[in-house]
């Protein structure tokens, strides 16, 4: 199975976490939404390790596992489905994780994250 890994877990994988290291060595694929550097490169700017924390970054981005995800025009369908099931449920969630469960969803990925609000999308697999 291919996955999505959130910012947090991104965030746990670089500070070395070992159940971070064992779960993305399962798996052949991993995508990283372009939320999620995007997220990243904002708390590096806002750090002290910020020049570390890009090369850690940019070597993780250069493995052959790992892909960017884009979003598309696809994707704000997605979004927008998820929008709406959410505001039904009365259960909404950030605009970021929106973006990035929708391309999940999208994608057909399970997601890699710690945010109990993920939960909240019961169509979404979460590791």
């Amino acid at each position: 199975m291919n996955i999505a890994i959130d910012t947090n877990a991104l965030v746990d994988f670089f500070r070395g976490k070992t159940p971070i290291k064992f779960e993305l060595q399962k798996h052949e694929k991993i995508y990283t939404p372009l939320i999620v550097i995007a997220e990243l490169r904002a708390g590096f700017l806002c750090g002290k390790k910020g020049l570390e924390n890009e090369k850690l970054l940019t070597r993780f981005l250069g493995s052959p596992r790992t892909e960017i995800l884009l979003p598309d025009e696809d994707t704000t369908h997605h979004y927008a489905k998820l929008f709406q099931q959410l505001r039904s449920q009365g259960t909404p969630i950030p605009t970021n994780d929106l973006w990035i469960g929708a391309l999940c969803l999208q994608h057909d990925l399970a997601l890699l994250s710690s945010d109990k609000h993920f939960a909240t999308i019961p169509q979404l697999i979460l590791l």
